[in-house]
């Protein structure tokens, strides 16, 4: 997904009003500045990209470092300084308490003026704002290496589910839908489960000769994002025809809709009789298409089954932007107060 519009070099002179807007996922994390001027077309003036930044992954001393250096990249790819910053919007994975919130609101007030804007969020707020302009209102599902679904009212009610994390219920992530994968794997060897094509498989990706050997692989380095890239193993064994595989993915659809329709539920988003009509923006690699078996539009027909109302949103900006548009939208709002 790329900017809404780009300028013709990517940078600028210094002085203009900016917003950063961030975006930091259980893999990555992205930020883009973009002009401070609410009535500017908003070219991407600076893009940055670093590692995780979730505190309970990575700590909070190596979040916030990353969190730093990105930002101040940004900025220095759009030839702008901290002086210039007008809002920052930070969506990161992990901020799941006011409290949370507001020590990464504490943080920021020790490295830009006091005059700057500062919103802060979970990841998943700034990927409904990717697929509604900057706008909360409406569902949004996060599928990657984790999963999450987080909707919002036009009066300001907010509700979740899942994205606690692989141990918690990060049901149908890439990391969720890999650890059953070397699960089923296990079970097997042991005699505890059906064989299945996923053994030869995920043994010649990783170039080990025993499913003993899965062991030390997975706990030499037992991060989610290394986990979840055994993903389209799975995907090319259902393909192919695996029972298990099939049943891994169907479970994955299952739980990913299962969170979706919880947070409706919550919110109400289709009425009281269950036929409205509201945004469910997808984001994230495992519901983008994947050969032939596509997880998304599983997802999509199992949504439409409960709620024929919905209407699915695939991004046309990714959520950095999506950041940056709701820093937007929210000063516009304290604005007209």
């Amino acid at each position: 997904m790329g900017s809404i519009q780009e300028n013709e070099n990517g940078r600028r002179g210094g002085g203009e009003e900016v917003i950063l807007g961030v975006d930091g996922g259980a893999t990555s994390t992205v930020c883009v500045c973009v002009p401070g001027d609410i009535s500017h077309p908003l070219p991407i003036l600076g893009r940055a990209i670093t590692a995780c930044t979730n505190h309970n992954s990575v700590g909070e001393p190596e979040a916030r470092s990353m969190l730093k250096q990105v930002m101040l990249k940004a900025l220095s790819e759009a030839g702008s300084k901290v002086s210039d910053v007008r809002a920052i919007c930070l969506g990161v994975s992990g901020v799941n308490h006011p409290k949370d919130e507001q020590r990464l609101l504490c943080w920021l007030r020790e490295i830009f003026p006091s005059h700057v804007k500062m919103y802060v969020h979970n990841d998943a707020v700034v990927a409904l704002a990717s697929g509604t302009m900057g706008k909360l209102k409406g569902c949004v599902l996060i599928a990657g290496t984790g999963s999450i679904s987080y909707g919002c009212t036009e009066d300001g009610r907010q509700a979740r589910a899942s994205g606690a994390g692989p141990v918690l219920g990060d049901w149908g992530s890439g990391y969720g839908i890999a650890a059953l994968a070397l699960t089923a794997v296990m079970k097997a060897h042991d005699g505890r489960g059906a064989q299945t094509l996923l053994t030869r498989c995920i043994l010649d990706s990783l170039s080990l000769s025993s499913p003993d050997e899965i062991i030390e692989w997975t706990y030499a380095d037992p991060s989610w994002a290394r986990i979840a890239a055994l993903v389209p193993i799975v995907v090319s064994c259902a393909e192919a025809g695996d029972p298990v595989a099939h049943e891994i993915l169907n479970t994955a659809v299952y739980e990913l809709a299962l969170s979706v329709k919880a947070v409706v539920r919550k919110l109400m988003l289709a009425g009281e009789d269950g036929k409205g009509s509201f945004p469910f923006v997808m984001v994230g690699g495992v519901l983008e298409a994947n050969g032939k078996w596509d997880i998304g539009q599983e997802v999509i027909n199992a949504i439409l089954q409960t709620y024929a109302g919905a209407y699915p949103v695939r991004p046309k900006v990714e959520p950095a932007i999506g950041a940056a548009l709701l820093a937007l939208n929210l000063m516009l709002k304290e604005m007209e107060a």
